[in-house]
């Protein structure tokens, strides 16, 4: 059976309420070596909250990429008050296309973390 194709993830997590982020939206970009943001794709985060491939099963392409994640919607519809961090965009470069990439978040009333993960 053949590996998967490389992409990109992400798990977002909620300290504040010790569970999966269910529903955030997250955007996908590619920029342009001018810097210009290529929509790729939105999605939400699934019950565990994953997206699995954020590429939507589009070739892995070496370059600059952005997430942006909704905390905002994500607040609103967790029935929350307004969240301090309305919106997060995370850049990063790919330049290895033999691989996957995983972008976790965590989340807290009033900071954010990231890391590449495995």
């Amino acid at each position: 059976m053949a590996a998967p194709p490389p992409t990109i993830s992400t798990h977002v997590l909620d300290l504040g309420r010790g569970e999966p982020a269910t529903g955030v939206p997250v955007a996908i970009f590619r920029l342009s070596p001018a810097g210009q943001p290529e929509l790729l794709g939105e999605m939400t985060t699934d019950p565990d909250g994953r997206v699995v491939d954020l590429l939507g099963g589009a070739e892995l392409i070496a370059g600059d990429y952005q997430l942006v994640f909704d905390m905002a919607a994500y607040a609103d519809d967790q029935g929350a008050e307004p969240a301090f961090f309305e919106n997060l965009a995370l850049g990063f470069r790919i330049d290895d296309v033999g691989r996957g990439y995983h972008v976790p978040l965590l989340l807290s009333p009033f900071g954010v973390s990231s890391y590449r993960g495995s």
